[in-house]
């Protein structure tokens, strides 16, 4: 005969034992496994590269100097005598004001001036025959200089109603038209000044502008020329980044060549030494995880086990992605299988590369 309480004892025995044959089946594998059983990955050892390394970065050919052409009076346009795209030389007459209004200024101003220096003569008689003041005979004096300052002022207007190029070279930029009424210092025409040349203008971002320094040596391409390269130099880099983009413009110069426009887009290879560049590592953009900004995640393998690490990136050239931090020359990273590795895994590595 057999008790109740018998059997609900030997039913929860037997419910004790299938649960620990359930978690039997779900423990994870030892670490300490036969090597038989570990994966095996193929791994590179990390190595310091010397020497210089590439910023590639496209840009816009300009002319170094663009510049703004305008009259120094306000007045109405008479004539204009370019258009955009014209060669001008350098003396050439450009455009002219109409100069009725400024020749009539300047024909009161000499009649005003004619009549002060005469009074002043007056005064100057009077004062020596004790009939005038001394105050008075200098404030007659004060009186024709004024005058005579305006008549060089006039003259000077009348000397300046007309633009004269600086220098030779393109025009860029008409921006207004004759019989228009134009104010002091607004710009008519933009000239590309010939004696200063092209430079290609590349925006960089913060990492590659520190990287490079005016002199620093460089290739161009531009799409339009086809691939011969033309060789350049870095003449300029930006105070500041621009607000818009946050990029720093650099510009390199571009040697003489009369098939070069302003407009064409072309691509630059900088020079440039890396900081410490005795220490510069470079690993192939297959040896990260999860790349995104300024960040990447490897396995690092040490002591027989796969670590994962967090490492800074830099730029991606034609070499591989630069590493600026978390790795050591010395170390040895993993290639692939990374879809069976996990943190502290035990692994076998094929024959490092190097």
């Amino acid at each position: 005969m057999v008790r109740i309480g018998e059997v609900g004892m030997g039913m929860r025995k037997f419910v004790m034992l299938a649960v620990a044959v359930l978690e039997g089946c779900g423990t994870a594998p030892d670490q300490n496994a036969p090597a038989s059983s570990m994966p095996t990955i193929a791994t590179a050892i990390v190595a310091a590269r010397t020497g210089t390394s590439e910023i590639v970065a496209p840009g816009t050919a300009v002319w170094r100097s663009e510049t703004p052409l305008a009259f120094t009076t306000a007045g109405q346009i008479d004539r204009i005598l370019v258009n955009e795209g014209d060669r001008v030389q350098k003396g050439q007459l450009l455009a002219v004001l109409k100069t009725t209004p400024v020749a009539a200024d300047l024909a009161a101003a000499e009649a005003e001036a004619q009549r002060a220096r005469l009074e002043a003569g007056r005064i100057e008689t009077l004062y020596k025959q004790g009939w005038a003041t001394a105050g008075r005979a200098e404030a007659a004096q004060a009186s024709s200089r004024a005058a005579d300052a305006a008549v060089r002022s006039r003259r000077f207007s009348l000397q300046t109603a007309r633009i004269i190029a600086p220098g030779s070279g393109v025009i860029l930029a008409r921006t207004a038209e004759p019989d228009q009424v134009v104010a002091a210092a607004s710009p008519v025409l933009v000239l590309g000044e010939a004696d200063r040349g092209f430079v290609l203008r590349v925006p960089l971002n913060d990492r590659a502008a520190a990287r490079i320094a005016p002199g620093s040596a460089a290739r161009v391409t531009l799409d339009a020329l086809g691939n011969a390269p033309l060789a350049g130099r870095v003449v300029e880099i930006g105070g500041r980044a621009a607000r818009s983009t946050g990029t720093f413009d650099a510009k390199i110069a571009l040697p003489a060549d009369l098939r070069i426009r302003s407009g064409m887009i072309g691509t630059a290879h900088i020079a440039t030494s890396a900081p410490g560049a005795a220490s510069r590592i470079v690993l192939p953009a297959d040896a990260l995880l999860s790349p995104r900004a300024g960040e990447a995640l490897v396995y690092v393998v040490a002591s027989g086990k796969a670590r994962l690490r967090t490492v800074r990136i830099g730029d991606t050239t034609d070499d591989g992605v630069e590493i600026i931090g978390g790795l050591a020359a010395g170390e040895q990273v993993a290639l692939s299988g990374f879809e069976r590795l996990r943190d502290g895994l035990a692994v076998r590595t094929a024959a490092p590369a190097r």
